[in-house]
């Protein structure tokens, strides 16, 4: 009987320590997502909905071809590289760190497009079918065009965005082509309600590492929107 109290003491000590290194995962990994993410005002909002006024920024972008779920892992990959070290300063030979940011989002493409050109792009009938996407992150506010490191890939180029409105639906949770695409669906539903234009195609930003537990995730479908000085309520 003493063997067999000391056993399920361990046991419960096991248990014990085992939730304690859950929830502390838990707060690390929200803890330590708490860095720059673009700015923007709400203009109007109803449930997980929202109509955002982005200020101008600055990212760091490429075009990747293949499914959703490839092209995300290759354009992390290529463009995480270049905030990690493989980039030249504007004012020597060295290469610099640059903060990781917050979200990254993807876009997809039409057509092949050269990385100058302004996003001018029809519509595709689902944001899943695409074979194309622009994978970006927006690069840290204390960096212009002019300072921030050059990228030594070829396939990473850099890019000032003006000032944009988008229509965002923000949800938790896993973002597979199905449930993305469901909740572009919703987002179009309100944005025709609005009575607003879209410009440019859906977008998909997620804000967490993919460690992160579905329930805690922030996962956002966003589409840029004409100009409204009064929004429908």
């Amino acid at each position: 009987m003493p063997y067999i109290q000391l056993h399920s003491i361990d046991v419960q000590h096991t248990l014990l320590r085992f939730v304690a290194t859950f929830l502390a995962l838990i707060f690390v990994s929200q803890n330590a997502m708490a860095i720059e993410e673009p700015s923007f005002k709400v203009v109007a909002k109803s449930g997980t909905y929202e109509l955002r006024q982005y200020a101008p920024m600055l990212v760091a972008e490429t075009l990747v071809d293949g499914d959703m779920d490839d092209a995300s892992s290759i354009g992390f990959r290529k463009i995480a590289d270049y905030i990690f070290g493989n980039n030249q300063v504007q004012t020597g030979a060295n290469s610099a760190k640059i903060a990781m940011t917050a979200p990254v989002t993807m876009e997809p493409q039409s057509q092949k497009i050269a990385m100058t050109a302004p996003v001018a792009l029809m519509p595709t009938e689902s944001i899943g079918a695409s074979k194309q996407w622009r994978v970006h992150f927006v690069m840290p506010s204390q960096y212009t065009l002019n300072t921030i490191p050059k990228p030594k890939n070829p396939d990473v180029k850099l890019r000032e965005i003006p000032g944009k409105i988008f229509a965002v639906n923000t949800f938790t949770g896993f973002n597979t082509q199905s449930r993305v695409q469901a909740k572009t669906d919703e987002l179009l539903l309100w944005v025709g309600q609005k009575n607003l234009k879209t410009l440019g195609q859906a977008q998909l930003a997620r804000y967490d590492p993919p460690w992160t537990l579905p329930m805690f995730r922030r996962n956002e479908v966003m589409i840029e929107v004409e100009d409204v000085k009064e929004p429908s309520k």
